[in-house]
């Protein structure tokens, strides 16, 4: 059975990119789901002091080992101000700094989605052309516009957003 991380680029303990992450993993078929929480591996504003001064946070490289002993990554970022929110942006710095490769070509099933109609597509672009560099193996991506009129009691009910996510799914179990 494949092993698959999902988590949200986001620490809102009501997460709407945490809801589209949980359920597109949970389309996987024979695989086990581990929901990560930013929330659980809180760390310090990353600096390069701190690190000089005090090394790399233990939650740092839990979180990296998390994503090392995975089959496979789901990640729905939460855009904020057309850009990562900061608690993903601070995790992704201080891993970084341990692994410039850190997705280590783990197959990813990449999302974006928010309240507004373009779902989080700036976010998605951006990630989209700078994961590659850090060993980001982006099998498929996906932005759900709408959030609140496309997600109702766990799951998508526009047909056709479902059927899209339902293929990218797919896509990605093929390259687990």
């Amino acid at each position: 059975m494949n092993k698959i991380i999902a988590f949200a680029g986001s620490n809102s303990k009501e997460s709407i990119n945490k809801q589209l992450a949980i359920y597109a993993a949970n389309l996987v078929e024979d695989a086990n789901v581990d929901v990560l929480d930013l929330n659980d591996f809180e760390l310090p504003l990353y600096g390069i002091d701190l690190e000089t001064a005090h090394g790399i946070p233990e939650n740092a490289k839990a979180f990296l080992e998390k994503i090392k002993s995975s089959d496979g990554i789901v990640l729905s970022l939460a855009e904020h101000n057309g850009a990562y929110a900061t608690a993903f942006k601070n995790i992704f710095d201080w891993m970084s700094r341990m692994d410039g490769k850190l997705w280590n070509n783990k197959p990813m099933l990449l999302m974006a989605t928010s309240p507004g109609a373009r779902g989080g597509a700036t976010v998605l672009e951006i990630a989209k052309g700078r994961f590659p560099f850090m060993g980001g193996n982006i099998i498929a991506d996906f932005s759900l516009p709408s959030f609140n009129d496309n997600f109702v009691d766990g799951k998508i009910i526009n047909e056709e957003l479902n059927k899209d996510i339902t293929e990218k799914v797919a896509l990605f179990s093929k390259s687990l």
